[in-house]
Formats: structure tokens, sequence, C-alpha cells
């Protein structure tokens, strides 16, 4: 008899993850204990030696919550015992808003604190992947968020299956079957009290806004929005690979943006082009909105 069908499913998602790049040596999860990521570095213990490939772990405690430190230490026990090594648990500093002049928000600031650990710790053992437990509720989620900011196509795009080192196998599947996996597997995963605070945005979407859209609009919802962030990814990844061309016939050899060439190009590629050049000469990605473009623009 086979695997569970959830388990059989999760670990379909590492096996064509890790099959679709190339060069692949030591590959890293990164788990903090709960269930999508706890499911997926389960996964890749039992794919990655079918595979010839080493499998290791990191997980990330951020000090924001009493016992957390426990919590790394137990999901880093876990991780070992599912046979992947090497396990790096790490500590991150997450900024706080007294001492940070461009503070970017709780959520935002533990990202990345983790993602700089995650980031550190492939660097140290030489790991050539790291996989992220970023389920399809994730990305609708992002989705959902990104509408409400009046975010671009860029950031409604969502997550990416493949960005750099980083890998999502998971964007396939829903929460519920990463949570099947884990129990079908006897795993016990930690269930993080901030992800049910209502004071994050995030939690907000999950808990109130997706479930509503479910019962006005009817089922389906998550789905359809991980297809439109399929869609706009396209979209997305076809003008920035015009963009690039463009780039390259408009910046002179002192880097600068010919301005007056912008003209005969539509709004969509003109405003791309304004928006990398303003980065280029050092403006933070973070900080540009699509007013500050507009601006740019009329200028």
């Amino acid at each position: 008899m086979g695997p569970d069908p959830a388990v059989a499913a999760v670990r379909l998602g590492v096996r064509r993850s890790l099959a679709g790049v190339a060069d692949l040596g030591l590959v890293l999860a990164a788990c903090s204990g709960g269930p999508d990521s706890l499911a997926m570095a389960a996964a890749l213990a039992f794919e990655a030696p079918r595979l010839g490939l080493r499998a290791g772990a990191v997980t990330v405690d951020h000090g924001l919550q009493p016992g957390s430190a426990e919590q790394a230490a137990r999901a880093a026990a876990t991780l070992h015992e599912l046979g992947l090594e090497p396990v790096h648990s790490l500590r991150a500093e997450v900024a706080v808003r007294r001492n940070v002049t461009d503070y970017p928000g709780p959520e935002a600031a533990a990202r990345r604190a983790r993602y700089d650990a995650i980031e550190a710790a492939a660097v140290e053992c030489g790991a050539t992947a790291v996989m992220l437990g970023h389920t399809m509720d994730d990305q609708a989620e992002t989705v959902l968020l990104g509408l409400a900011r009046g975010s671009g196509a860029r950031s409604l795009a969502g997550m990416r299956t493949v960005s750099g080192r980083y890998l999502r196998p998971l964007l396939g599947l829903r929460r519920a079957q990463a949570r099947a996996a884990c129990s079908a597997l006897g795993l016990e995963p930690w269930h993080d009290p901030q992800n049910a605070d209502p004071a994050y945005a995030r939690t907000r979407v999950r808990e109130q806004v997706l479930p509503l859209m479910e019962e006005l609009l009817g089922p389906g919802i998550t789905e359809a929005l991980a297809r439109t962030a399929d869609q706009l990814r396209a979209d997305a990844e076809a003008l920035d690979s015009i963009v690039d061309q463009a780039a390259e016939r408009l910046v002179s050899s002192d880097e600068a943006l010919e301005i007056a060439a912008l003209a005969a190009f539509p709004d969509a590629i003109r405003t791309r082009l304004l928006k990398r050049a303003a980065i280029a000469a050092g403006v933070p990605a973070g900080s540009l909105s699509s007013r500050h473009i507009a601006q740019l623009t009329r200028s």
C-alpha cells in the first residue's frame, strides 16, 4: 500500500521542485516546526536520498515570544530525527521601530530577519538550494494583501516557485494537505500563536477575509487567486524581458537613462524603466510607490 494521499502530494511537490533545478548538492529545508514547513522537511528527507542529494535544514528563532528558544530546539530535534543533516538552529535579530528609521512593520521586519538568517546558513554550509514551505493559501493571501495596498502586477504575481536559490515546492498544495501529511506521518507540528493574532493583516485575511469571500462568492477562491498570480507572473516576466531589452538601448555609457527616448514607449514599459533607473540611482526599492513613479513620469 502506498503512502497517505497527502503525504504523496507533498512528496511529489518536493520531487518536482528538485528535478527542476540543475546542479543541486546540499538542499536545506527552512522549517519553523509549523505544519507546512514540517511536512515539506519530511518530504525532503524522504526524496533527497533517492535523487542522490544531501538534505539539511535550518530553523530560525525570532525571539519575539516567550518560549521561542525552546520551540526552536524542539524543531531542530525533530529535523534531526527525520534524518536531515546538517541542521542549523539560528537566532535572528528582528529590527524594532525605535532603532530603525525605515521600519517596515513587525511582519516585514521579522521576515527580513528570517531571510537574512536563512541566507547566512545557506552560505555557511554551501547549500545550493533552500526550500520554503509556502502553500497555495499563502499565495492567495499575498495576492489579496497586494490588492488591498494598490500594488502593481509584479506584487500581485505573488511568490515564484523558484527565486534564486529558493524553492517553493508546496505552492500548488493547500495548507490542509500539509497538515494532513503531518498527521499521517505522526509528526506534531507547532502552531505559532502569532498566526492567529488579528493584529497582523495577513491573519485577518486568513481568518476573516478569505472565509467571507468563500461564503459570499462560493468555493474555489483560493485556487482562483493563485491562478491569477500565475497569469500575472507570466505577464510581468514578459514585460521585464522587454524592459531589459529597452534598457540596453536607452542606458548611456555613464549609466544614465536617456529620458527623451522614453516617450516612444507605452506606459507599462516607461514606468518600469523609470523605477529601475531610480533604484539604480540609490532609491530603496521598498520606498518606491506608484505615486512616486507617476511623479517621475510627469517630470
